[in-house]
């Protein structure tokens, strides 16, 4: 007899949040039930072997669209497919830093042997420092030419860090779901079917309008829809409507709602923000927004694995 548990206890255990959980089964990789007594999702022992196999696979930066690929298909030739695809990703990553580590290194053995009391030391050192940069911009490796985009691929994939753009958002009416119980998606279902219905309404299909934040103290979300001046609250069924302070924020793209994702991003952000002279966060301003987008392709989106969350931090100008 299978043994349910909760969707809270597998958060708990596994150190991963139920929003990762919701989104690994909008991606088709997890199954959870629910009893007719009980309306919050449940897990079975099934389930959470197949939640361990995402989880090490995740771990092994095996991207989402090739975990669906391993779980649709029976016998081991896509996992050694991948696996040895990684493998060469990796290979071909030490193959870039070992051509950039010996630039290096000769670049300290020539300053090592530079007088900076001679003219022509200096003028030979930033002679070396052009040979350099023609080097890694005609960067390549024995077996797999390639030019400088290998080598920003590959620090991207070890450093990770999210590009980041500045924007200012106007102060405005907002209405919110109010705190919801991460366990259930009764009231995010409403909430949901209350914007859909003003969405449909709006001319303006591309601004983003819908907003989360993540409540970690009390482990709850609440949802944020941007309204129109039009809109009044017999148009948004009882939900609270609250007052946007708007401002500055720090916005990055993140490749998913794994938690893993908003950690990078969110620590991206804060080392960006400790190199900037006149910027610093705004811990005054608010929580850290997130948006995903949802149009009339966002089914497509999701089989082509294309969505994407946008992590808006607030921000301000040093005083």
């Amino acid at each position: 007899m299978n043994e349910w548990v909760k969707i809270r206890d597998v958060s708990t255990k596994y150190h991963i949040s139920a929003r990762t959980l919701r989104y690994y089964e909008d991606m088709g990789l997890l199954q959870s039930t629910r009893s007719a007594d009980y309306a919050y999702r449940l897990y079975d022992e099934t389930a959470m072997k197949r939640l361990e196999q995402i989880l090490i696979l995740r771990k092994l930066s095996i991207s989402i669209k090739d975990i669906q690929r391993i779980f649709q298909t029976a016998g081991s030739e896509v996992v050694l497919e991948v696996l040895s695809k990684k493998v060469e990703d990796i290979d071909g990553e030490v193959a870039l830093l070992q051509e950039l580590k010996d630039i290096v290194l000769d670049f300290i053995h020539q300053i090592e042997q530079a007088d900076f009391g001679k003219d022509a030391d200096i003028k030979r050192l930033y002679e070396k420092t052009k040979e350099i940069e023609r080097q890694i911009v005609h960067m390549d490796y024995q077996g797999n030419p390639s030019k400088v985009h290998r080598l920003l691929a590959a620090a991207e994939k070890l450093e990770r860090q999210p590009d980041i753009l500045i924007v200012e958002m106007p102060p405005c009416r907002m209405v919110t779901s109010g705190y919801l119980n991460v366990e259930s998606d009764a009231m995010h279902d409403r909430f949901d079917a209350m914007w859909g219905l003003l969405s449909a309404r709006i001319a303006d299909k591309i601004n983003p309008r819908d907003f989360m934040y993540h409540d970690a103290g009390l482990n709850k979300l609440v949802w944020l829809f941007m309204l129109e001046d039009w809109m009044t609250e017999a148009d948004t069924e009882g939900f609270e409507i609250i007052t946007f302070g708007g401002g500055l924020f720090a916005v990055a793209l993140a490749d998913s709602w794994e938690f893993s994702e908003y950690d990078r991003v969110y620590k991206g952000i804060n080392a960006w923000l400790a190199q900037q002279t006149h910027l610093e966060l705004d811990a005054s301003s608010g929580r850290p927004l997130l948006y995903h987008f949802a149009g009339p392709h966002s089914a497509q989106m999701k089989e082509w694995n294309y969505g994407k969350v946008r992590y808006f931090v607030p921000i301000k100008e040093k005083a």
